[in-house]
């Protein structure tokens, strides 16, 4: 129990040491990542949909470029909100404010230099 506890914490830190050191994206690839998220099937607007989207954006916001990492830290923050169960409207209501700054500085971004 021990040793495998032991195994369990190394290869833990080992994984998170490997995410610190994983490259990070140009805005360029952050954009055409996204851009293929957006189009896939699990863009639906229900509940399943927003969960499934929130976590596709996750693994890209890990990687982004820092001009869009925070933008699509708060898309995933809205998604993340709208699809609980009983979602806090007056957090949404919060939210949607910097959902709406996210997605138009996503479009700027991945518009503008292309």
């Amino acid at each position: 129990m021990k040793k495998t506890l032991t195994v369990l914490i190394a290869a833990g830190a080992l994984l998170g040491a490997a995410g610190c050191s994983a490259p990070q994206d140009t805005t360029a690839e952050t954009c055409a990542r996204v851009q293929t998220v957006g189009a896939g099937p699990t863009s639906n607007a229900d509940q399943a949909g927003m969960i499934r989207l929130a976590n596709r954006l996750r693994p890209i916001q890990a990687a982004a470029s820092e001009e869009l990492k925070a933008p699509l830290h708060s898309i995933i923050d809205f998604l993340d909100e709208s699809a609980k169960e009983t979602p806090d409207s007056a957090k949404l209501q919060e939210l949607q404010g910097s959902y709406t700054e996210a997605g138009q500085a996503l479009s700027a971004a991945c518009s503008g230099g292309q």
